[in-house]
């Protein structure tokens, strides 16, 4: 089984929008959204919601005024300044560490593990899907994409698929840590901009750092040729195959209002053929050609 991970190193690069138009072609598929912070896949595949399963992860302090005495340690330990002189935890402040409960005397402070978000087993019309919905400011993203991704890899298995296509998080941080282990290839899409290309660039030395293939897709290539020939030459130097450019084309944006991908609602026009030729490129590199 091999699992395809699309990452941009930041937002509004056309992540989505690409990896959507990929589940239109590919064929014995699992769709994963691993971007749980802001879950958009789903708006443009309608997922049939199948199973539906809280999200436990961390905990906020809470303080018991019948046990507690008072003693000022539980403030003075906490580096968030997140309890208040009346021995009241401010929920948004607390970091959930538990040095509190720790180090208090009376035990008077419970730890509570909380339901943070939601995770879903869904049927699309491109094959089953699993995604989720993470809590307004809550926190363990992380732990839910790699909670997303142990369950797309199970349902995939139970099921005989050979390809895991996951829409990861932007950026670099936790989400994009836990969404990148252990992944056969990543597909990094790259926009033509001064902080599209650094923001490529920090993501290329991530994939890098836990050894999983990279290859790089241009989108809105059109936009910026010069911008584009510098991704293309930052690509070549390090020895990264670039499987695509794809025009600005504001088809995009008339699919996405309509809740298509872009080959349902225009796949005889350029920038679908230019799709599919993306799509078969990326499956000819070595790392999707190889056995695992």
């Amino acid at each position: 089984m091999k699992e395809l991970v699309i990452l941009s190193g930041k937002g509004g690069t056309g992540k989505t929008s690409l990896t959507a138009a990929f589940a239109t072609i590919a064929t014995g598929c699992l769709l994963c959204d691993a971007d749980v912070d802001a879950a958009d896949l789903h708006l443009l595949m309608h997922p049939d919601v199948q199973k539906r399963t809280d999200f436990q992860g961390g905990g906020v302090a809470v303080i018991d005024p019948q046990r507690c005495t008072e003693c000022g340690t539980c403030i003075e330990m906490c580096r968030w300044s997140a309890i208040g002189p009346d021995f009241v935890v401010d929920e948004i402040g607390c970091e959930g560490c538990g040095v509190c409960v720790d180090f208090c005397p009376e035990q008077a402070i419970d730890f509570p593990v909380k339901t943070c978000g939601q995770w879903f087993i869904s049927a699309t019309r491109f094959g089953p899907m699993v995604h989720a919905r993470l809590g307004i400011a809550e926190e363990n993203s992380g732990k839910l994409v790699t909670l997303v991704r142990q369950q797309a890899r199970q349902l995939a298995e139970e099921r005989g698929l050979d390809l895991i296509l996951t829409d990861g998080p932007p950026g670099v941080g936790c989400p994009v840590i836990a969404s990148v282990g252990g992944a056969t290839s990543v597909v990094i899409v790259a926009e033509p901009t001064v902080s599209g290309i650094h923001d490529m660039a920090r993501a290329i030395e991530l994939c890098r750092h836990f050894k999983v293939p990279v290859m790089v897709c241009i989108n809105k290539f059109d936009l910026n040729p010069e911008n584009s020939a510098t991704i293309e030459r930052m690509a070549r130097e390090g020895g990264l195959p670039v499987v695509g450019r794809v025009p600005f084309d504001q088809a995009f944006t008339r699919a996405m209002v309509q809740g298509k991908t872009l080959l349902e609602y225009d796949g005889n026009g350029p920038t679908g053929d230019q799709l599919r030729r993306v799509w078969e490129s990326i499956l000819n590199t070595s790392a999707m050609r190889a056995e695992k």
